[in-house]
């Protein structure tokens, strides 16, 4: 029978060596996953509805039989994040150049037990040319699926990274891990995460990166090597905002830009998630500049907040703006129009 912790020990090098880094293949892969949820995760469901239509030029059959949902995900697809930089471009080089037989191993792993479908069989059947498939398809499915939200996504994810860099500083390394996810405990120098489908396992701990996500969510994924690195992917904090204001499209009833004027409202409507001055006027097809202003006064009126992130300055919603668009306006804004990355 199978025990149900994971647990590593971490040793002292792991103070100064926990770093947080970004995922684009994870992030496609574990929507991907969720696509192929007989009930997926309610949270998402705004997505769900807007991307189910949008997929007649993707191989989707393809897609879903080497991500199905389980207890098990490829490995080649869920790859070591290496920064905060990290490009889906990078990521899909590598994945090209990922052998046949590896990519055998792992769907084959994946599918343990049940049998092999169809697309599966044709991609073993492709030998070398079976990686490349995989990424044109990724490809494909990342312009329809994914980018036109990228925005939202990686202002939820640099938001997470943003929080929990600043918690680390002021309570270290346990205060960081506290709150991650309910199957991660820390004790000591001991971090244990409760993972039924693994066997019992003991592992060094000397290098930790944090990858935030959005599509994990409820999920936690661990990628460990014996080396004593590992890595965890986990739900960013705030992950539930990121679809606010994808549904309706239409607007209803705009009394917020009765009272702020019709750009400020859209601005502030569309600052459920972090966004930079960049993002925001490139969604609005304005100059930044007229967008900084109006940041300027939503900023002195106590409706947004602003932070650096990196070479960024990020703006939200504060508490009283988020109530004062959930009471006045149930469609405004969104972004939703940006490419590569």
């Amino acid at each position: 029978m199978l025990a149900s912790v994971i647990e590593f020990k971490l040793s002292v090098d792991v103070l100064g060596n926990t770093r947080f880094a970004f995922s684009p293949l994870a992030e496609v892969s574990s929507s991907l996953r969720l696509l192929g949820e007989p009930q997926p995760a309610h949270l998402h469901t705004p997505w769900l509805r807007r991307v189910r239509d949008q997929l007649g030029d993707v191989d989707l059959e393809l897609l879903l039989a080497i991500t199905p949902p389980g207890k098990w995900a490829p490995a080649f697809l869920y790859p070591r994040a290496t920064g905060a930089t990290t490009t889906l471009e990078q990521q899909l080089n590598a994945l090209a150049q990922v052998s046949p037989a590896k990519v055998r191993e792992n769907l084959e792993l994946v599918w343990s037990g049940r049998p092999l479908p169809r697309p599966v069989r044709e991609l073993f059947d492709a030998g070398e040319r079976g990686p490349a498939m995989i990424c044109e398809a990724i490809w494909a499915y990342w312009d329809a699926a994914i980018a036109p939200y990228r925005v939202r996504i990686c202002g939820v994810l640099e938001d997470d990274v943003s929080h929990r860099a600043g918690v680390s500083l002021s309570g270290g390394l346990f205060d960081l891990l506290n709150d991650l996810h309910p199957e991660v405990t820390l004790d000591g120098h001991t971090l244990s995460i409760d993972k039924p489908q693994h066997a019992d396992a003991t592992y060094p701990g000397a290098v930790l990166t944090l990858v935030p996500s959005v599509f994990t969510w409820p999920r936690l994924l661990i990628n460990h090597e014996d080396s004593g690195e590992f890595e965890l992917t986990y739900a960013a904090r705030g992950v539930g905002r990121v679809w606010e204001g994808v549904e309706p499209e239409e607007r209803t009833e705009d009394r917020l830009g009765a009272l702020l004027g019709h750009t400020r409202a859209a601005i502030l409507a569309m600052l459920s998630v972090p966004m930079s001055t960049t993002q925001v006027a490139r969604d609005l097809g304005q100059s930044p500049g007229s967008v900084s202003q109006h940041l300027a006064i939503l900023r002195d009126s106590g409706m947004v907040v602003s932070w650096r992130s990196g070479r960024s300055v990020l703006y939200r919603q504060t508490p009283l703006a988020a109530s004062l668009v959930a009471v006045s306006t149930s469609g405004i804004g969104g972004s939703q129009a940006f490419g590569r990355g």
